[in-house]
């Protein structure tokens, strides 16, 4: 979960980190490797007639705070604005995903760098984003917590009325997808599951092309935080909007995930798991296609269903 502006790193008992400054087009290879995406531990294994100790592989789960610095050149500003509880690894791209999908940035062009936590140093717990002087922060939205979080309590209605105040100029959805495409995701997503083959907690993030190719996957303890990692590795390559790509989500779909999706101009979201109703609402709203319930030999459209192929119709 993401915790508003007055949070701070103190509260969980960590130091501020050493930062470095890497411009956008370096950042998208800072932090490929998994070196603190994982931890070892000892447990006792149970069975009906054994008892064993053996060593287990957990994700790794630690805060991350979100700093952006703004303003015009001699009055710059450097503030928090968020701590997120994370798997680390990506950092960077965390960010610039979480700042893009709150319309605080709009492209690559609105980040002048990113200074994240020291190589060296394994707390790896800050990053900053340096925005150009040029963009104006809207402090206002600075001050309240960010009304993403499924436990923010704000109805579907004022929820769908602020999306509609940032979200970027929309074109008519014409992606279509083939639904045999559809059915070869999920076994495609899994077999890229890396760090989820070795710990089995983890959420993952993909997007894909119309033919099912998957062109990124991020993984992560908190579903937001995939989704944010993919979206700011795209927002670092000044890629949005993405009108011709698939969202691939390896669980459910959530109002927090579809305001994402919509951001980023996607057009198709498939989840594993079952949709929210107002992911749902979003889905209709802002004409996003939304599958769920993705498996193999069969699959539930909530919305979009005319942009789904198949090689007959089937009669209902």
């Amino acid at each position: 979960m993401t915790a508003g502006p007055s949070s701070n790193l103190a509260v969980y008992g960590l130091r501020p980190a050493r930062s470095s400054t890497l411009t956008h087009k370096m950042t998208i290879v800072a932090n490929l490797d998994h070196t603190f995406s994982s931890a070892t531990v000892a447990v006792e294994r149970l069975g009906r007639d054994s008892r064993s100790p053996m060593r287990d592989v957990l994700a790794a789960e630690d805060p991350l705070e979100i700093r952006i610095e703004y303003g015009p050149r001699k009055r710059r500003t450097n503030r928090a604005i968020s701590v997120t509880m994370r798997t680390p690894g990506y950092d960077e791209e965390l960010a610039a995903g979480f700042l893009y999908s709150e319309g605080i940035v709009r492209d690559a062009s609105d980040i002048e760098s990113v200074a994240g936590s020291s190589p060296d140093d394994q707390a790896r717990n800050s990053v900053c984003l340096r925005l150009a002087p040029e963009v104006e922060v809207n402090t206002a939205a600075l001050n309240r917590n960010f009304y993403t979080t499924s436990s923010c309590g704000i109805c579907g209605k004022a929820s769908l009325l602020a999306l509609q105040s940032v979200c970027p100029p929309r074109i008519k959805n014409t992606f279509e997808i083939d639904s045999n495409i559809l059915f070869r995701l999920p076994q495609t997503l899994r077999s890229r599951q890396q760090l989820f083959e070795q710990t089995g907690g983890l959420h993952a993030a993909a997007l894909c092309t119309a033919d099912g190719s998957l062109e990124a996957i991020r993984e992560d303890v908190g579903r937001h935080n995939a989704v944010d990692k993919l979206i700011g590795r795209t927002v670092l390559d000044d890629g949005p909007p993405l009108r011709d790509r698939v969202l691939l989500l390896s669980g459910r779909a959530s109002f927090e995930l579809l305001q994402k999706a919509l951001m980023a101009g996607i057009p198709l979201v498939a989840a594993v798991g079952a949709p929210s109703s107002l992911a749902v609402q979003v889905a209709k709203e802002f004409d996003i296609t939304l599958v769920g319930f993705l498996r193999s030999d069969h699959f539930n459209i909530y919305n979009g269903a005319e942009r789904v192929r198949t090689r007959e119709r089937i009669a209902i």
